[in-house]
C-alpha cells in the first residue's frame, strides 16, 4: 500500500505540491488529474524520490522511504514518450530489466514473449523500435515497465503523445493489461477520458492541493465545486433561477448551482424546457446546439444525427437528471 500524508514540494518560493494527502490499495489504479501546472508530475517525482520533500512522508506498507533512493524502492516510472532504447530490439528493451535480475536466458525469452503478448505485441521481438508507431512504443515501454515487477508503477502522461483516437483505444487497453498483471499504478495526467478509462480511483488537483478525491463514479457524479465540474468535462455550470429551472424540469429539487454535461439537455420530442437555436455544429455522431433556454440563458445540447436546425429554430429540450450534478454550497474536498 502507497500512503502519501502531508506531501510538501517547493521549488524556492513556489510549492509545487501543498499537503496532498493520498493513498493507494495494493491492485488499485490511482489516477492524479489536474491542468498543466497543478503539481500533479512533481507528486509523482516525489513518490519515485526524484524531488525531495519539504514536508511529509511517502510510505509503503507502512515503511517510509525517506531514506531509500529511487534504484532502491521497487518502483518503475514510464514516461510520456517512453524512452526505448533505440539500438536494441523490441525484444531486448523488454528483457533488460530481466537481465538486471539476472534471469537466465531461456526463462527470460519466455518471460518477454508472455509480456509481449500481454500488451499486444506478440511477434514483434525482432523489430526496432524506430520501425514502431507511437502507440507500438507505449506498449513496449509498458511491457519493459512490468518485466520490473515493480511493486508500483508510476505512469507520467503516458499516452498524451498519441492521437486522440489513438489515445482512447490504448487507454482501454492499459486498463485490461494493469488489471491481468495486478500491477499497483498510479498515473498523472491531464486528460480526463484517460482518468476515467483507466483508473479506479482519481485525486484532482489545482494549485498544487488535492481538491477532491473518491472513486471515478463518485468524482464524476458529484464534483466538489464549479473549478472542478468544468475542469471534468461538464459544458456549463449554472446558478440561482437558471439552475433551478433546469433541475424542475429534471424531476429534481432546486439547488443554488448545477453542473450541466452538454448532452443533458437533448433537442426533440417533449421535455418541458422551450429554447431557441443560437448555433448548430454537426458531428458524425450528433447534433451540437447552442440554445437560447427560456428562463435559462444561453446553454448547449445535442439533437440526432442527420437533424440541422437553423439558428432561431424554436426547439423542444428533454433533461437527463444523470447528466446533472448539483453543487453544494461550502463543499469541500
Amino acid at each position: 500500500m502507497l500512503s502519501i500524508e502531508g506531501v510538501t514540494v517547493s521549488f524556492g518560493a513556489q510549492r509545487a505540491v501543498d499537503d496532498v494527502d493520498l493513498r493507494l490499495d495494493d491492485g488499485h489504479v490511482l489516477a492524479v488529474l489536474g491542468p498543466s501546472g497543478s503539481g500533479k508530475s512533481s507528486l509523482l517525482r516525489a513518490v519515485a524520490g526524484l524531488e525531495p520533500l519539504r514536508a511529509g512522508r511517502v510510505s509503503w506498507d507502512g515503511h517510509d522511504l525517506a531514506g531509500t533512493p529511487t534504484h532502491q524502492r521497487g518502483f518503475a516510472l514510464m514516461f510520456q514518450d517512453g524512452q526505448l532504447f533505440d539500438h536494441l530490439t523490441v525484444a531486448g528493451n523488454v528483457g533488460y530489466a530481466l537481465r538486471l535480475r539476472g534471469l537466465g536466458r531461456a526463462a527470460a525469452r519466455s518471460r518477454v514473449g508472455e509480456l509481449l503478448e500481454l500488451v499486444g505485441l506478440a511477434g514483434y521481438g525482432d523489430r526496432l523500435p524506430r520501425t514502431l508507431s507511437g502507440g507500438e512504443r507505449q506498449r513496449v515501454a509498458l511491457a519493459r515497465s512490468l518485466a520490473a515487477e515493480p511493486r508500483l508503477l508510476l505512469l507520467d502522461e503516458p499516452l498524451s503523445a498519441l492521437d486522440a483516437e489513438l489515445r482512447v483505444r490504448l487507454a482501454a487497453d492499459l486498463r485490461q493489461i494493469l488489471r491481468e498483471s495486478g500491477t499497483t499504478a498510479l498515473l498523472v495526467t491531464h486528460d480526463q477520458e484517460e482518468a476515467f478509462a483507466v483508473a479506479d480511483r482519481l485525486a484532482v488537483m489545482r494549485a498544487g492541493a488535492v481538491v477532491q478525491q473518491g472513486t471515478t463514479e463518485e468524482v464524476w457524479a458529484a464534483p466538489v465545486d464549479a473549478a472542478t465540474a468544468l475542469f471534468l468535462g461538464y459544458s456549463r455550470v449554472l446558478t440561482g433561477a437558471a439552475a433551478a429551472v433546469v433541475l424542475a424540469a429534471a424531476g429534481l429539487p432546486p439547488a443554488d448551482a448545477v453542473a450541466v454535461r452538454r448532452s443533458a439537455l437533448t433537442a426533440g420530442g417533449s421535455g418541458g424546457l422551450l429554447a431557441s437555436v443560437v448555433a448548430v455544429r454537426a458531428t458524425p455522431d450528433e447534433v451540437r446546439l447552442v440554445v437560447d433556454v427560456d428562463g435559462v440563458g444561453e446553454a448547449d445540447a445535442v439533437g440526432a444525427p442527420g437533424w440541422l436546425p437553423a439558428p432561431g429554430d424554436a426547439v423542444e429540450l428533454r433533461v437527463d437528471a444523470a447528466r446533472l450534478a448539483v453543487l453544494t454550497p461550502g463543499a469541500s474536498p
